[in-house]
């Protein structure tokens, strides 16, 4: 722990098959920003676990397996409750924060009576392309992009990697839905908070590296590419927007512009991008099982066709 960062934050960082490298730079970058890192561990690549983490003050949590990205942010979460402190700051591996993110975060946060949280702008580590934030539309969302002077924007979601959550916002919201297992964990709670009646912020001179996906696969009309994901990432990605379709405090509005994108996802992943077949039977399972209601870790008939990070 690193007793001088105030006020409390403990950044909670899960781990899935880490590459060791880039884990350890990531620590580096946000061992000075914070008073703990909790490294929450899903399994996989033990040694490169060890050597990043080896000589660097952070406490491990291991998981009973990979129990998804939820359920360790709340074993995270709790921790945090435990040892007393008052925020914390959700990161993913993949993720690479600047030097002052934690500060201009948390000044946003104090700066606001009625924020839960907020988040940085994040640069795509491939393409150098920062992300815009979000309010929802219809038929499209509003994309809010940050100027060259910064500022704050009130977002309807944000991504979790970077999220910095006060846990007094949690004692009302609740902690994320460990049913949905990885994907649009993110983007549950952030309804959820919404409709308690909390702000999210984006927060411009907040800034983040942040992989997306495994790889961009560039298609004729789509400057940037598309980004390409598992097949059982894939699963989760149509299961769980399905489980939030039937949520009460999920807008309306995204729902009826989401449905769209699912079709659209159909035709990429299922006829355009490889593996064709594989990907169309991962999501139709998945649009499947979340119109059951199924939830918690993929069938193993799915999970045996892919890996999820």
């Amino acid at each position: 722990m690193i007793e001088h960062a105030q006020p409390p934050i403990a950044a909670l960082l899960v781990t899935f098959c880490p590459d060791g490298v880039r884990l350890g730079a990531l620590l580096d970058a946000l061992m000075p920003q914070v008073a703990a890192v909790v490294v929450l561990h899903n399994g996989g690549n033990e040694g490169e676990l060890a050597a990043a983490i080896a000589d660097r003050q952070v406490a491990l949590l291991r998981q009973p397996g990979n129990v998804g990205l939820a359920a360790a942010q709340n074993a995270g979460i709790a921790w945090a409750r435990i040892q007393g402190y008052s925020h914390v700051l959700m990161l993913d591996q993949d993720s690479l924060p600047a030097p002052d993110m934690v500060t201009r975060l948390m000044h946003a946060l104090a700066s606001s009576g009625r924020a839960a949280a907020a988040g940085p702008c994040f640069v795509d580590a491939r393409d150098g392309h920062s992300a815009p934030f979000v309010q929802i539309g219809f038929p499209i969302n509003h994309k809010l992009r940050c100027n060259q002077a910064g500022g704050t924007i009130t977002a309807d979601f944000l991504i979790g990697s970077g999220m910095l959550i006060q846990l007094a916002a949690i004692d009302t919201v609740g902690n994320m839905d460990a049913g949905l297992f990885i994907d649009n964990v993110d983007l549950e709670w952030s309804f959820r908070a919404r409709a308690a009646g909390y702000e999210l912020l984006g927060v411009c001179n907040a800034r983040m590296q942040h992989h997306l996906g495994d790889a961009r696969r560039h298609l004729p009309g789509m400057p940037r590419g598309v980004v390409v994901h598992s097949p059982l990432r894939l699963y989760y990605m149509m299961r769980n927007r399905v489980l939030l379709y039937r949520l009460p405090h999920v807008p309306r509005l995204w729902v009826a512009q989401d449905v769209p994108r699912v079709l659209v996802k159909l035709f990429l992943f299922g006829a355009l991008i490889g593996p064709r077949r594989r990907n169309l039977r991962c999501m139709v399972r998945g649009l499947w099982d979340g119109a059951r209601g199924r939830k918690g870790p993929a069938p193993l008939l799915v999970e045996a066709r892919g890996d999820a990070r």
